[in-house]
């Protein structure tokens, strides 16, 4: 069944993903409607071999339209994505503004695609690093319950917004012709350089990044017990994000059941090969939707055999966005 789509966002980097993976993927569109703010409207883009004109989003933007993908900004969710259930779309918000809301879904269609169904016009796309952990620890949760989770990340400069990447090339430049390394939107240089998530700490000591990957980790997997701690980083990388976690189970498992498990899990792929040294990476990452898993070990650590540790890469802005969204929608007009 052909819908009505219209994209929120859609000059920003995830913005322009979505046009990508909505065609790789051959969604369903029967009309095509392209949004952002009223500086970038009149822009043309492509999709699917026709062009298309960027219009001004406003609240009467979504006449007709059956399914929003929103990924401008929380503020701009808040502010027009009640406008567009209000005009009898199913909104798919990309942003921070109602992951936590009691009553809106956040979904990882390959842990919790049954909430789906329970949306009132509203279903929240959870945090990048959310999403990239949650494939691959969702399957070993289901076979031997995840007590605890100590997660360290590794993120690129991407998931900042096309801006990030913008920067890091120009001071690269910089450095490679000895000339001053200009510092523009990041806090710090990043090149040659990687610092503490760049989001605000809160009063328990945490960045919001990390408290959005703990709080959004225990609604998805519908679990308030998992203890979990994380540090966030920014690293010098173009694209994929990388996260280092230590896993405590209930029982004891050993890796070789790790690796059945995850030989069967959607979205994953296996990337670890002891003998060449051959784990996860982003640059491999980058440009798929499987997350890569690799560094698939006991931790030597424990004396119970409860711990594993694993090191994964997987593209935030494909499948910790766009392409997660997107499969959303999928699974709303299969149903």
């Amino acid at each position: 069944m052909a819908v009505n789509v219209a994209i929120v966002g859609v000059t920003g980097a995830v913005g322009q993903e979505f046009l990508t993976i909505l065609a790789e993927r051959k969604f369903p569109i029967k009309n095509l409607t392209l949004l952002a703010s009223a500086k970038s409207a009149g822009k043309k883009l492509e999709f699917a071999g026709k062009p298309y004109t960027v219009q001004e989003l406003t609240r009467d933007s979504f006449k007709d339209v059956n399914i929003a993908f929103f990924s401008a900004g929380g503020s701009v969710s808040r502010e027009f994505a009640p406008a567009a259930v209000a005009a009898g779309a199913i909104v798919v918000d990309n942003t921070s503004a109602f992951r936590m809301k009691q009553g809106i879904p956040l979904v990882v269609p390959e842990v919790n695609p049954d909430q789906i169904a329970r949306h009132n016009g509203l279903i929240a796309n959870p945090n990048c690093c959310t999403i990239i952990m949650n494939v691959p620890v969702w399957p070993l949760h289901k076979v031997n319950r995840v007590k605890r989770l100590v997660i360290s990340t590794y993120q690129a400069v991407s998931g900042a917004g096309a801006w990030g990447v913008y920067e890091l090339d120009a001071q690269l430049k910089a450095y490679a012709a000895g000339q001053p390394i200009r510092r523009e939107k990041f806090p710090h240089q990043i090149a040659n350089n990687l610092f503490s998530h760049n989001t605000p700490i809160d009063p328990n000591g945490y960045n919001e990044e990390e408290n959005k990957v703990m709080q959004e980790t225990r609604k998805i997997f519908n679990d308030s017990r998992i203890s979990i701690t994380i540090t966030c980083v920014r690293v010098p990388i173009p694209r994929a994000h990388s996260e280092s976690i230590n896993l405590e189970f209930e029982r004891p498992i050993t890796p070789e059941e790790v690796r059945q498990i995850l030989s069967r899990a959607p979205g994953v792929k296996i990337v670890d090969d002891r003998a060449k040294n051959y784990f996860p990476m982003p640059l491999e990452a980058s440009g798929q939707d499987d997350v890569l898993v690799g560094r698939i070990r006991q931790d030597i650590s424990r004396d119970d055999g409860r711990g594993i540790d694993l090191f994964i890469s997987g593209d935030q802005i494909r499948k910790g966005a766009a392409t997660n969204a997107v499969q959303i929608a999928e699974k709303l007009i299969d149903s």
